[in-house]
Formats: structure tokens, C-alpha cells, sequence
């Protein structure tokens, strides 16, 4: 990968010169070919779809509906597998909201000690705190493979979990888990947050045989605003509406309602579409640098960025998560001394325009229960990241330990 050359296709870095931004995985900055893109719906054929007959409303339709191929592509699966939503909050309470029908009282539901917020919160207020089963992770940040045998029944419903923990980098082994909890519970419905994972590597969705795959365009160079359900045709077709309007019903009367088919199902109202537009760019624009590039690349920065941590701070660093790179993603979360990871991030904004993300990214039980730290700083690398920058981050951390020490 040649790194100069992508970051000429990011118009915020010549605006920043000097920016270091290392907080992709809060949202990844978005290259210029997917702001063009979005910016053409506007300028030369801005329309809603589905519902026009005139010409600027069918080209709308066909490029919305193009972006829906490419996603679909993109992860192996069929064009009406593919849902968009707002994110993968809004995704994640779609799924939970249209399976709410299919948890029987006495089931469980089987969730990961280290799962972002939006997979937790919508499950723990679906069912009582004696119905959800946590999975414990061992001390290097994996799951503990022998709770996971127990805490998996055949009354556990369902199982969600995330591909890349956005905390500890680590990339669970999907295509296993799904296999030990399906032998254990054929009946079992599997969902997977792959918000952390579908920007970073090649995402197979036939192989990793879950039945529900979660994901957000602003993480993967696309626009905020934008996220995707991928669902197995039988189970998407079975979740209850969360919102009802227009495009999703065939037949509207004053005593009755019928719905139209997936996906449209399961998209009311007049959606982004500019944005869906622009994830349709953002996936060109991640197919044409490589998947397996991106990973490497990544990879080489982790690999890097520890070697300097430790030798420059020595024990004053403590990094969580696997120490194998090959187990982890492009996110590295670490706590220095006993400086909050709050002063440390201002300090490196203010020091040299050094973005990184400080707290408990929402993941408050894994940092309460398992980390047993308040907050860590979390630097996340993406395919417009140097051993340059990371060279400033050591230099920022030596200017946070002078002023706070």
C-alpha cells in the first residue's frame, strides 16, 4: 500500500496538514471519491426512490439499489439479504425488536463480557438480568471457550457477539463459536456486531453461517448516518417491522395493513440515500485498495506501535487485549501510569493534533469487570496511518508524562 497516495484522496488531510488521526474506530475519515459521489445525487439527480415514475427519481432508485448490490457482494450474501438502517445501534434494535415475538419467557439469551453498548443495552432491557448469560473472557482478552460450552444451552434462544471487540482488538473466531453453539443448539440464532471487523478484512458471510451480520458505513469510509442488517431470507422475513410508513406495505385499508416484502419490509419511510449512495463508493473505494492489504497493513502498524510503546515507557504501559497481532485488529487500548486517559488525549490534541479516544468506549462492564480500570485511551489505526504518526504518538505521550508526572 502506498500510504501517501491514499492520503492524497482524503481532502481533510490537506486542510490538517499536520493532523494524526488515530480514531478510526469511532469513524474512519471519509476520501473524496464518496463525498463526489454523495455531492452527484444532490446536484444532478436528487430525488426520492421508489415511489416516482419520472426519470431523476428512477436514476435515484437504480444507483440505491446498485449500492445494495455492492454491499451485498461485498460480504457474499444476495442483494434482498441486505437491510440498510441508520448504524449499527439502529440495526442491532431492529433485530432486537423483531425477534422480541420469538423469545419465549423461559429462554436466554447468551451475550460476551466485552460487547459494545448497542449490543448489550437493547438485550438486557429485552429480557430479565437472570435470562442473559455472560460470557467471560479469559486475561488476554479471548473467550473463555469452556464458559462458553456451559453458558450455552438448550434454552439459550440466542447468541450475539461481537467479530472485533472495539476496545481489545480481539478478532473472535466467528465461524467456530457459531458452530459449537448451533451443535449445542440448532435452534439458536446467531448475531454478529461486525461494525470493527468489515472495514478491516475479508468478510465472508456464507462461511462464517451466522444468521444475523451487523455493520456502519462511517467506519469503513463511508458517511455517518448509514448502517446494514444482513439477515438469513427465512429470519428477515419472520422480524416484526420496527417502524411502519411508507414502501414497506402492499395494501393499506382502514381496517387492515399488509406488508411488502424484504427488504423493503423493513425499510419505512424515506431513507438515506445519499448516504447508502456513498457506502455503495466506499466499498469500491476499499475493494480497489484490497481487504487483505488493509489487514497486513494494520498488522505492521500493531506491531510497530508496541515494540515503541514498550521500549520507550517499559512498565509505565500496560496495553489489554491479545499480544498475538495475528489475533487482533488495527485497535490498541492501554493505560499510562496513573494518568487519566482524558489528560492524555487533551494533551495530545493540544501537543500536536493528535486525535485518539479516551474512556470507556462504550464498553463500561468490560473496563468495570474485567479491566478493572475507570477508562484506558484507545489509538485505532486505518489504511491513512504511518510509523510517522506513530513516531508523534511517542512523541506526545513523552510531552504527557513531563507535564503530568
Amino acid at each position: 500500500m502506498i500510504i501517501d497516495k491514499i492520503k492524497k484522496d482524503f481532502q481533510i488531510f490537506k486542510n490538517n496538514p499536520n493532523l494524526i488521526y488515530l480514531d478510526s474506530a469511532a469513524t474512519s475519515l471519509t476520501p473524496d471519491l464518496v463525498v463526489d459521489t454523495m455531492n452527484d445525487y444532490y446536484y444532478n439527480y436528487n430525488a426520492n426512490i421508489s415511489r416516482g415514475v419520472y426519470k431523476l427519481s428512477e436514476i435515484a432508485t437504480d444507483k440505491y439499489e446498485q449500492a445494495r448490490e455492492k454491499v451485498a457482494k461485498f460480504i457474499g450474501a444476495s442483494s434482498s439479504q441486505i437491510i440498510f438502517t441508520s448504524g449499527t445501534t439502529a440495526s442491532i434494535n431492529t433485530i432486537a425488536f423483531g425477534l422480541m415475538r420469538k423469545i419465549s419467557k423461559d429462554s436466554k439469551i447468551a451475550i460476551t463480557a466485552s460487547e459494545h453498548h448497542s449490543n448489550f443495552v437493547p438485550w438486557q432491557r429485552l429480557v430479565s438480568k437472570d435470562r442473559l448469560s455472560i460470557i467471560k473472557l479469559n486475561k488476554n482478552g479471548y473467550i473463555d471457550l469452556e464458559d462458553f460450552k456451559e453458558k450455552i444451552t438448550s434454552k439459550t434462544s440466542l447468541l450475539t457477539i461481537s467479530h472485533v471487540s472495539n476496545v481489545l482488538g480481539t478478532i473472535n473466531p466467528i465461524k467456530k463459536l457459531v458452530n459449537i453453539a448451533k451443535q449445542i443448539n440448532p435452534e439458536i440464532i446467531v448475531i454478529v456486531d461486525g461494525a470493527q471487523s468489515t472495514p478491516h478484512m475479508s468478510i465472508d458471510i456464507q462461511d462464517l453461517d451466522c444468521d444475523f451480520f451487523v455493520f456502519s458505513a462511517h467506519k469503513m469510509c463511508g458517511p455517518t448516518g448509514v448502517g446494514v442488517i444482513y439477515g438469513k431470507k427465512e429470519l428477515l422475513e419472520q422480524l416484526t417491522p420496527m417502524f411502519s410508513g411508507g414502501n414497506m406495505t402492499d395494501k393499506v385499508s382502514f381496517t387492515e395493513t399488509t406488508f411488502t416484502q424484504i427488504p423493503q419490509k423493513l425499510e419505512a419511510g424515506t431513507p438515506n440515500i445519499a448516504g447508502v449512495i456513498g457506502l455503495g463508493a466506499a466499498v469500491e473505494y476499499l475493494k480497489n485498495i484490497g481487504l487483505d492489504n488493509i489487514k497486513t497493513h494494520e498488522a505492521e502498524l500493531l506491531l510497530y506501535t508496541q515494540q515503541k510503546l514498550y521500549k520507550t515507557f517499559g512498565n509505565d504501559i500496560i496495553i489489554f487485549g491479545p499480544s498475538n497481532i495475528k489475533d487482533r485488529s488495527g485497535v490498541l487500548s492501554f493505560t499510562f501510569k496513573n494518568y487519566h486517559p482524558h489528560d492524555i488525549a487533551s494533551i495530545l490534541d493540544s501537543y500536536s493534533n493528535i486525535c485518539v479516544r479516551a474512556g470507556n468506549h462504550c464498553a463500561m462492564p468490560l473496563h468495570t469487570n474485567v479491566l478493572c480500570v475507570v477508562a484506558t485511551t484507545r489509538i485505532s489505526f486505518y489504511i491513512y496511518n504511518t510509523e510517522y504518526d506513530v513516531d508523534k504518538l511517542i512523541e506526545g505521550l513523552k510531552e504527557v508524562k513531563k507535564i503530568l508526572k
